[in-house]
């Protein structure tokens, strides 16, 4: 898959005695070799990032002043990226304002589709020291961007605000409350569903589990597994990491199971308590008609106890309970009587 950049642009984010200010770059940068390596690196590393939160605009109040900005700019068809990214900065820069700890740095945006699909990246990068030999083999002091680096970042996927999807803005968390400013720049509620969360992690296991074509017994073990580790989080409510999640389940290869959890295509939320009763799902099976309701544990398939004919469409329950099957017996000995 191939990022087609649309359009980039650099602007400065200031820090001063007196506030933040904003220094304006470029309207939009030529798109050439580097900004597209730039670009692809900074996609890459961002959807690799596991400290992700997903949401949309604020629905209180009045639109965010990055939504009405986006707005004018998609109207507009898209060809004012200098009016859409400087009137951005401005929010940010007011943004910044309100948090002390709050750093400066250059501001990176970048519109781009994907499959498709139309998206806005923006990431505050900072310059880092290196040295660099000259043709005389000298060793000289230079700057470059530290896009390894980068601590804030978020992603708008445009094409979803447009259909009106549940989530269509993902953002870095950070540590502490610093990261808040980019989360209010960005206008992004991201109310916390803990079922819809758990439920959604749930759905990405089982398909992780499927994609590795895992043995019946190796995929029950992973499952159970790994809802023994979101249990834990649910009854200590402490938040689901993705990063130690990945590394407990699949020790000798965090990064194949990660790389899943933090595809920002996903839309998977880090950091959230689980819901244990939607956890439940990760290893039982569950069914309810107008006449009859059924739950049993995956083990119980793999044990033979319950037995599937895809062929019939049929389930055979076997060591039925002795009440149960008592009761039933009556049952069928009363209509026999008759």
């Amino acid at each position: 898959m191939i990022n087609q950049i649309v359009h980039v642009a650099v602007h400065d984010l200031v820090k001063s005695e007196s506030g933040f200010g904003v220094k304006l770059g470029k309207g939009t940068l030529a798109v050439n070799k580097t900004t597209q390596r730039v670009v692809d690196e900074m996609y890459k590393l961002y959807s690799r990032r596991s400290s992700k939160t997903h949401g949309k605009f604020t629905a209180s109040g009045e639109p965010c002043a990055t939504e009405q900005n986006l707005k004018s700019y998609v109207e507009g068809g898209g060809k004012d990226f200098a009016v859409l990214t400087g009137s951005m900065m401005e929010t940010l820069a007011k943004q910044a304002g309100y948090r002390g700890a709050a750093q400066g740095g250059h501001v990176f945006f970048a519109h781009y589709t994907r499959e498709n699909r139309h998206f806005l990246l923006v990431a505050i990068v900072n310059d880092k020291l290196g040295a660099a030999l000259t043709r005389e083999l000298d060793v000289q002091d230079t700057q470059y961007l530290d896009i390894e680096g980068f601590r804030f970042a978020g992603r708008i996927n445009v094409s979803g605000w447009a259909s009106s999807e549940e989530r269509y803005i993902g953002f870095l968390k950070g540590k502490g409350d610093v990261s808040e400013y980019f989360k209010e720049f960005l206008g992004c509620e991201t109310t916390v569903q803990e079922r819809k969360d758990t439920a959604d992690l749930v759905a990405a296991l089982k398909a992780f589990a499927d994609s590795q074509k895992m043995s019946a017994p190796d995929r029950e073990d992973f499952l159970q597994r790994a809802k023994s580790i979101c249990d834990r989080s649910a009854k200590s409510r402490q938040e689901l990491e993705f990063e130690a999640l990945a590394n407990e389940l699949m020790p000798t290869s965090p990064s194949t199971l990660l790389d899943v959890l933090t595809d920002p295509d996903l839309n998977l939320n880090d950091g959230f308590i689980p819901n244990r009763r939607v956890l439940g799902s990760l290893v039982r099976f569950k069914a309810k008609t107008e006449l009859w309701s059924l739950e049993f544990e995956r083990s119980a398939l793999s044990g033979g106890k319950v037995v599937f004919d895809p062929d019939r469409n049929t389930l055979t329950l076997t060591d039925l309970p002795a009440d149960l099957s008592q009761e039933l017996r009556e049952e069928f000995a009363d209509a026999t009587d008759v």
